[in-house]
């Protein structure tokens, strides 16, 4: 594996991040039995995504120096 991606990217960290709030969530007594964790993993992915293009958009805007 020599791939490297941020962490925002990854599907595995993504996934794991649903895991702990739907368990907060039980802790703290909030009803989540209807919800589909492939689901809103994907969804959060998208906006991931979304979100770091974004970034990477007016980032590249807001630079001072010429792509090269």
């Amino acid at each position: 594996m020599t791939d490297m991606k941020p962490w925002y990217l990854s599907r595995t960290i993504w996934a794991s991040l649903v895991t702990v709030l739907i368990a907060g969530g039980s802790l703290a007594g909030i009803r989540l039995d209807g919800i589909d964790e492939g689901a809103l993993t994907d969804t959060l992915m998208q906006a991931a995504t979304a979100v770091a293009g974004i970034v990477a958009i007016a980032g590249r805007f807001a630079a001072r120096s010429r792509i090269g």
